[in-house]
This record gives C-alpha cells, structure tokens and sequence, in this order.
C-alpha cells in the first residue's frame, strides 16, 4: 500500500458488497473441526441419554459463540489488517474451550478446573467478536445499539456458566448437583438464543448475502466432513488391516454422508442463496437469522448424532470378535437413523424458510426412515447401515428424475449470474490495463 503504512499491520476492512470468504476465515474453522470432533469423541465413548444431552448442550453454545463470529465477518474482513492478531487470539480461546470440554460434564469429585477453564474462554471469544464488533460499528449508532442489547446476554451466560462451575460440587446430593449443572447450561442456551429472538432484527446488517450463505455453507461442509473422521477413526478403520466386513462399511459410510450432502448442496442450498441476495432490509436480516444461524444447529446436531451411531456400527461390524452378522449394540442404529432424520427435518425447515416450497420426496423418506428404525435394529449392523444408505440414495435418485427440470432452471439461472458478475469483474479490471486507472497496490 501507501509509503506511510509499510512495516504496520493497517486498518480494519469492512466488507463489500459482492464480498467472498477469505483464507484466514476457512483457516479459523480449523478450530470447529476439533471441536466438532471432540464432542463426537467424548459422546461416543459412552452414550447415555444424559451423555446426549451434554453434547447438544455443548454444541449449542458453541454455535452461538460461532454466530456471533459470523455476524462480525459479516462486517469486517477477517484477514485484514490488525483483524487477524484479534482472531487468532479468539482462535487460542476457542481451542481451549474445545479441549476442556470433557472435563465439563465430568464427575462433581474431579474438581472445578476444567468447567472454569471453559468459563474464562468462552469470555474470552465473546470479547474478542464484542471488540471487533465495535470497531466494525463505529459512526453507526443504530448497529452499535445492538451491542449494547447484547450486554445483558454476554453478562448472564458468562455468570451462568461460573455458577455452574463452582456450586454443583458443593452440594451434598451428588445427583442433585448434577442436575444443578445441567440445568444451569439449558439455561446458558435459553438465554443466548431468546435473546437472538428478542432483540429483532432492526440494527443487524448482511451486507454481502454471498459470503454469509457460503460461510455457513463451509462450516456444515466442515461438520459432515468431521462425520467421515468419526467413522474412520471410532470406528478403527486406521492402522488396522484392512479386512472384507471393513471395506464395505466404509465404502457406505462415505456414500450416505455423500447422499446427504447432496440432499442439501445440489438445490436447496444454491436456491437459498439467491433467495437471501432477493431479500432486502429487514426481510433478509430475519432470513439470514432463522434459516443459517438457527436453523442449521439443528442440522449440525443431526450429523453429529448419526456420526456417532455410524462409528458404533462400523466399529461392531469390523471386530473381529463380533462378525459381519453382529447386531449394533445399545442406541447406535437409533441415533444412526434419528441423526439422518434430524438433518433431513432441519434442512426442510431450512427450505420453507427461504424458499416458502417443501419437497414431498423428502417428507416422504422421513416417513421411510421412521419405518425402516424398528426394522434395521433386528438387522445386522452392516445390513442397517447398508438399509440406511439405500434409503439416503434413493432420495437423491429419485430427485434426479422427479426435480430435472427445476434443476437445470437452477443451474441454468446460476450459470447466467456467474457469467454476468465475471463479464462485470472483467471490465471494472480491464480499465487498469487501458490506461483508465493505476492498480489499487504498488
């Protein structure tokens, strides 16, 4: 840049309009894929009822911290100037956050250590977007407004989460105390998504509905990716030899992760996209809230549970002790199907929210994997996984046919405004090379 910025960091860089994710942003999701993984891990190694709770509990708040840092993405460029040194700092408090939180939910005798650990952090990442957000909000009055509404929030969740650190191992009852904890985070996650609710949407801002859409759009890309992890790592499909039940239940484990994918990413995702850059003012703010920051927990939380359910099968049916005819054992066939559920549930919320249309074919497998749970849990664990991929493809097979041509009209309408943004972006670039303007660097 100019002679006076050499050897300094430079400013803050709002966002334009037609802005993309920058590399720094894909570089702080590195951070959520452990986390992501580490609450995989540590529910998988002992899934019980409360155990589900604590990783969905977990999850939430780690969602909402997630939104916050997207609506302060949605200001500023993470990758520019002193930004970065903030978020790496944000980066540091997050991981800590994410290697603490087994000791969260451990027993009340294991001591205070971790839950605080996981306090201070969590008021750590919260400063971090609070600051950036105040710097991204200056001269804005009305968008500062909506940190100050958010005060009250940081505030009681932060005293929440101190509480729930320091009074349950002081109570006598140990059960009781447990259920003080849990109790203590269900309200962590009451408070910080009511208020997301409560204060409206007068203030906020999306100023480029394209990088908000493909920054929520990586981040499930991350969670399904991280569900692929968990199958082959839980289910000790690395380091071992390869055996013949091994091939085939990791060969369907990447194929309904595949098909799930695709149920989101081949339509609904790319129409939802155009439908947030329709959407103007207040219209787009509520939508960008409902469909991307609340919505898709949900269908994060879904991947999550059938991950797990998906590493317990192929973790049976490749021991050596059990055999390709071993059934799954405890909840796995249960949160296998019920996670797919979830997800597919969530994603057609997502689309009647953006698009105000619903698939039949989709509410229609919903009913099928109902039907199907009971059946496969007197399966085999690789015949239920096998029952669970054919439903998920022949969703995506039979969309293909019944959906063509509204496919090709998307791709078609997406095709046109790729062109058009290309021949634009050329012709504002073409002006340095005819002389009508010096390039923006030295």
């Amino acid at each position: 840049m100019g002679g006076e910025r050499r050897g300094k960091l430079g400013p803050a860089v709002q966002i334009a309009p037609a802005a993309r994710v920058d590399k720094f942003e894909v570089f702080f999701d590195l951070v959520f894929v452990v986390s992501f993984f580490i609450i995989t891990r540590a529910t998988a190694a002992n899934v019980t009822g409360r155990e589900l709770l604590h990783a969905m509990l977990v999850l939430a708040v780690l969602w909402w911290c997630w939104i916050a840092h997207s609506v302060v993405a949605s200001r500023l460029r993470l990758g520019e100037g002193f930004v970065p040194v903030l978020m790496v700092v944000g980066m540091m408090a997050l991981f800590t956050f994410a290697l603490a939180l087994p000791q969260t939910f451990g027993g009340l005798h294991e001591g205070a250590a971790g839950p605080i650990l996981v306090t201070i952090s969590y008021v750590v990442i919260r400063g971090v977007h609070s600051a950036l957000y105040w710097r991204a909000t200056e001269g804005k009055p009305q968008a500062r407004r909506k940190l100050y509404q958010f005060v009250p929030e940081v505030a009681i969740t932060t005293t929440l989460l101190l509480i729930a650190a320091l009074v349950p191992p002081t109570i006598e009852n140990p059960n009781a105390g447990l259920w003080v904890r849990d109790g203590l985070w269900i309200a962590v996650v009451v408070v910080q998504y009511s208020s997301g609710l409560l204060t409206g949407s007068h203030g906020w801002e999306v100023t480029s509905a394209e990088h908000w859409t493909e920054r929520y759009d990586l981040i499930l890309i991350i969670a399904l990716g991280e569900s692929v992890i968990s199958v082959g790592v839980g289910g000790n499909l690395i380091g071992k030899p390869v055996t013949w039940p091994a091939i085939p239940a990791a060969l369907l484990g990447i194929l309904f992760t595949a098909a799930l994918w695709w149920a989101h990413f081949d339509m609904i995702g790319p129409a939802a996209r155009i439908a947030l850059h329709a959407a103007q003012g207040a219209p787009r703010i509520a939508m960008a809230r409902d469909a991307y920051a609340y919505l898709y927990l949900p269908m994060i939380a879904g991947i999550i549970l059938f991950a797990i359910g998906a590493e317990e099968l192929v973790r049976t049916i490749t021991d050596p002790a059990g055999g390709v005819g071993e059934h799954g054992h405890g909840p796995a066939v249960p949160l296998l199907f019920g996670g797919v559920m979830l997800y597919l549930a969530a994603d057609l919320a997502f689309q009647w929210r953006t698009l105000r249309t619903m698939t039949w074919t989709r509410v229609g497998v919903l009913v099928v994997l109902a039907v199907g749970l009971p059946i496969a849990r007197e399966l085999s664990a690789l015949l239920a996984l096998t029952l669970l991929s054919a439903i998920c493809v022949a969703l995506v097979a039979v969309e293909v046919v019944v959906l063509a041509d509204s496919r090709h009209a998307l791709r078609q309408t997406v095709f046109e405004e790729r062109a058009s943004h290309e021949a634009s972006e050329a012709a504002w670039r073409a002006r340095w090379h005819d002389g009508g303007a010096e390039p923006p660097v030295e």
